[in-house]
């Protein structure tokens, strides 16, 4: 086994090796990892970026597309080959379509390989023909990479956090009950194990409804053949000074190691860990919308995730090994197209503040950041209306459960992010001065020019910061 072991981290390396030569010398390809938490947007996010760098009308904030030097983008097989592809065709026929509607979310891995045909640019351009630069896009589910900050805590410290940040929420009470006459040290009993695996899963659903992030581990949510095995079958126990052998508590420790080791590192090493440019998607707006405890819950949700990014620049000779980094990293706050373009600055300044505990720490370790809002797909226009005798600036689209046509107000984000983030991190049950509500549009009925994409908000600067470098 051990022999076994290291033979395919030897093949292992030696493919990394012979890729990223080849790569580096010949054709370079930009692995970008696209990531998120649930109603962030990761599907439409992905087809309306291939669609707008296909048709480069929409993009002027793409310097490479502004002049003129892309001359073709296209679509290939993706390099693996057991990874299913992404299904942009049938993603960008359900936003375009005679009656548009939201595709359906990310449940599993997929690729797409879009081929982007470069004139170079400076002094020796006219000497050099056009070079092709391959972007290879991975979407996964966020509930997988929510896993990944469990790599680095024990069952017993995963529990503890869990069952702390859980035990004022109205959705977990079902569960916290039914720890309530449940002895970890006692034998294990199957039965039992299964039953609070299933009532913690529920509070899972629960609580991803109610609008809370940390939902891990997140395979309970997404489990597809998993489903009903050991590995998924573990729950979160009260603290023992010391379990014994066959103990319901040892039980549950070894199954939420067997997670770690047999779901999370796979995917970490398969996929994950091969990613060099980064898009975190956050749906900001849903949080604010549901309360303080939600906003705090996402700061802690994505401090933990981004603890598994190896951010920063490697240099050349590592990079040859297979030492890939995260290079850059995008945190955007997606539907910024809910809210009239005065309050984007404000809606990117929650999001930046939101975000500068893990921002500071990738930035430290050299890798380029940015906080962006963004809409992937403008969904509304804007308007201004007077109510009680004032203006005020609000945005129209199609409701998506009536299909009516309405005008939206969600009330006035603060120009200061602390007057959410003080209340959210002090445990606020709601904010005091205001309401921010949510309202859920449809997708706008499209007539597109020769040449032009989806009409989006902001989705060629995130372009531009995450690729324009290589092109």
């Amino acid at each position: 086994m051990v022999i076994s072991t290291l033979a395919d981290g030897l093949t292992r390396q030696i493919e990394a090796v012979s890729d990223t030569l080849s790569e580096t010398l010949f054709e370079p390809v930009i692995r970008l990892g696209v990531t998120g938490l649930a109603r962030s947007g990761k599907t439409v996010f992905i087809t309306s970026l291939i669609a707008n760098l296909m048709d480069r009308g929409r993009m002027p904030q793409l310097v490479a597309a502004a002049d003129g030097r892309i001359e073709a983008a296209f679509l290939q097989p993706q390099p693996d080959d057991t990874v299913p592809r992404f299904e942009f065709e049938t993603h960008l026929a359900a936003l375009t379509g005679p009656d548009p509607h939201w595709p359906e979310s990310t449940r599993t891995i997929s690729e797409l390989r879009l081929s982007l045909r470069v004139r170079p640019k400076g002094l020796l351009s006219g000497l050099q023909g056009p070079r092709t630069v391959h972007l290879d896009i991975v979407d996964y589910p966020g509930e997988w990479l929510l896993d990944l900050g469990l790599l680095d805590k024990s069952y017993a410290e995963w529990s503890d956090s869990m069952l702390a940040r859980i035990a004022g929420r109205a959705s977990a009470q079902d569960y916290l009950g039914a720890l309530g006459g449940v002895d970890g040290a006692a034998s294990h009993d199957e039965g039992q194990a299964q039953r609070l695996a299933q009532s913690y899963t529920d509070y899972l659903q629960k609580a991803r409804i109610e609008g809370f992030s940390d939902c891990t581990p997140g395979r309970f949510l997404l489990p597809g053949d998993l489903a009903g095995s050991p590995v998924l079958t573990f729950a979160p126990l009260p603290a023992l000074a010391a379990a014994p052998r066959g103990s319901l508590y040892r039980e549950m420790q070894r199954r939420f190691d067997a997670y770690k080791s047999q779901v999370v590192k796979p995917f970490f090493r398969d996929h994950f860990a091969r990613i060099d440019r980064q898009v975190v998607l956050v749906d900001a707006l849903g949080a604010i919308h549901s309360g303080p405890r939600a906003v705090e819950d996402l700061r802690l949700a994505m401090a933990d995730i981004l603890s598994a990014f190896r951010p920063g620049r490697t240099a050349f000779l590592a990079r040859l090994l297979g030492a890939k980094r995260v290079e850059k990293i995008l945190f955007a706050a997606t539907k910024s197209d809910h809210l009239h373009h005065s309050q984007h600055a404000r809606l990117t300044a929650i999001m930046d503040a939101l975000l500068r505990d893990a921002r500071t720490r990738a930035d430290f370790a050299g890798a380029d950041t940015q906080a962006l809002a963004l809409a992937s797909l403008r969904a509304t226009t804007e308007d201004t209306l007077t109510h009680d005798g004032r203006q005020i600036d609000c945005v129209r689209g199609r409701l998506l459960d009536t299909g009516k046509r309405a005008a939206f107000y969600p009330g006035d984000l603060p120009t200061d992010p602390a007057q959410l983030l003080s209340p959210a991190r002090k445990g606020a049950a709601s904010w005091l001065e205001a309401d921010y509500e949510v309202m859920n549009f449809a997708p706008a009925a499209l007539i597109l020019k020769p040449g032009e994409g989806p009409p989006h908000i902001r989705l060629d600067r995130a372009a531009q910061f995450l690729i324009g470098d290589r092109l």
